[in-house]
């Protein structure tokens, strides 16, 4: 006997057939996301500073060669891990006078041809995260003049109090939700037609049994 098996237009059959319930399923998958979403997930705010690492070698820059540039480079490179040291967050959090910024998450991005680099922060709170991205800036300056061969790390754009939420994505959510929906009410069809074992014409006994069909018993009504 033959596995049963589902063509592309016996599907398309079973969707038109059970219509309701692939239109029902990924609409209520999408609903129940969003109302999740919007109730359960707060929003995120996210407040950039952006900085330009000064090095002391560039003070004379008519003697700059391509070394001083690339030693420039790498010592951005090392400027952005320092922001995200121990040291960094644990002072920036003593100066903002709470015990630690584990409530935020901290990003740091830098191009890799120049020595400029940009610090992000993301929590709940618009204002608070602009003067955490501000504070870190600081810190960050005074602790690279510090431990290392930068002459400062100065600020070009503060950070400023975001005026719209950067997050949670909740149409993104949504939409994933709603393609689960529709592959679960899919799925659900398929199988249903497969453990449905009822031989609804001669096609199908073909099918099933390998054999041809040589002869029908007509139904008779009373």
């Amino acid at each position: 006997m033959k596995e049963k098996t589902v063509t592309l237009l016996e599907l398309m059959r079973l969707l038109r057939k059970h219509l309701k319930l692939v239109i029902a399923l990924p609409v209520l998958c999408a609903v129940a996301a969003a109302a999740v979403s919007w109730a359960l997930l707060p929003n995120t705010y996210t407040a950039s500073v952006s900085m330009y690492v000064l090095t002391k070698s560039s003070s004379d820059s008519s003697n700059i060669t391509n070394s001083d540039l690339s030693a420039s480079q790498m010592l951005t490179n090392d400027v952005v891990s320092l922001v995200k040291s121990d040291r960094v967050l644990a002072d920036t959090a003593k100066a903002l006078k709470m015990e630690n910024l584990s409530d935020y998450e901290i990003s740091v991005e830098s191009a890799t041809t120049t020595r400029v680099l940009t610090v992000s922060v993301t929590g709940e709170s618009a204002q608070t995260v602009a003067i955490v991205a501000n504070e870190l800036a600081e810190t960050a300056d005074s602790v690279a003049k510090e431990v290392m061969d930068v002459k400062s790390v100065n600020v070009i754009d503060q950070a400023a109090e975001p005026s719209s939420p950067s997050g949670p994505p909740r149409a993104m959510y949504t939409a994933v939700a709603f393609l689960a929906g529709l592959f679960l009410a899919v799925a659900i069809v398929v199988v249903l037609d497969i453990v449905n074992t009822r031989v609804r014409n001669a096609e199908e006994v073909e099918e099933l049994l390998g054999v041809p069909v040589i002869g029908r018993i007509p139904v008779i009504k009373s």
